[in-house]
């Protein structure tokens, strides 16, 4: 299942485009946010972007964005604000904005990237700048850097009853790439899984080729053939529906080379290492949350 430019964007509520807006311009919100922005579903003026000082928002100005350094100006302007900060920063946030004076008046949708923090968390927090809680609509994803070339993977989940924005959150989701609606207790692990993911294949990818370089061959060409093994392997395993196991003994020819090669992977402790690592970022992401 591939994302993206071929899938057909809807608005809800009659078609109405609605604003929306980055607390946080790193490289999370500029992933997802320059995929949005370039798709054409949304005018320049539709998207804000707020950062502490001017050193992430050269590249949003560059598009022609609106860029700020303040929060509150975000929250003004968007009807959909992605919280795109640093869990760890999240209650200083909260408590810059409070200090603002910030009282939320009209509904508005928080659809927070941060790991860890559960949607009760977040809500409760932002109950804190907000005369009615339910004004709030929040949402959780947790997409991965590859949305950028849209090739990304982002789970999503709320709680309670749908609002009338998730749709519309979840529909942008998917110009990203692939978007899977999940419990929200499958979050952290799946956030350890998709979204740390890619970290972890391109040390595959490099180590790859760091195998090809001292077998002599060139590295740029042992880079694109690491490269484009793992996106063909991986959009086999989409593609065909099989197990992964088949499809690596399809490679396995008896007494050959790709065999030998998988033995002394599994003799170095592969699997084991990728299953730990994956505890690993859950086990964080619980700190994270606390």
């Amino acid at each position: 299942m591939a994302g993206n430019a071929e899938v057909t964007f809807q608005w809800t509520d009659g078609g109405r485009v609605p604003t929306i807006g980055f607390i946080g311009a790193g490289n999370m919100a500029k992933a997802i946010g320059s995929r949005i922005f370039k798709s054409g579903i949304l005018g320049k003026q539709a998207i804000m972007v707020s950062a502490p000082s001017d050193r992430n928002l050269g590249y949003w100005q560059k598009l022609g964005v609106l860029t700020t350094n303040d929060n509150l100006q975000v929250i003004n302007h968007s009807e959909i604000v992605f919280i795109a900060v640093k869990p760890q920063y999240f209650d200083d946030m909260i408590r810059d904005l409070k200090n603002a004076g910030t009282k939320l008046t009209a509904n508005k949708c928080f659809v927070s990237f941060m790991v860890g923090k559960t949607i009760r968390i977040v809500k409760q927090k932002l109950a804190e700048i907000t005369s009615d809680v339910s004004l709030l609509e929040v949402i959780k994803v947790m997409p991965n850097t590859p949305a950028m070339s849209g090739a990304g993977c982002t789970v999503i989940c709320h709680e309670g009853k749908k609002g009338e924005q998730f749709e519309n959150v979840s529909n942008m989701m998917k110009l990203t790439g692939i978007c899977e609606e999940i419990p929200e207790s499958l979050m952290n692990a799946c956030g350890a899984l998709s979204g740390s993911g890619p970290a972890y294949l391109y040390m595959v990818i490099e180590a790859l080729a760091d195998g090809g370089v001292k077998q002599g061959i060139p590295r740029a060409l042992a880079y694109r053939l690491a490269a484009q093994t793992m996106v063909g392997a991986g959009k086999m395993v989409l593609d065909s529906g099989l197990h992964p196991g088949v499809l690596k003994d399809e490679v396995c020819s008896p007494g050959g080379t790709t065999i030998t090669a998988v033995h002394q992977l599994e003799k170095s402790g592969v699997r084991a290492a990728f299953i730990d690592a994956i505890q690993a970022a859950v086990e964080r992401s619980n700190q994270l949350g606390s």
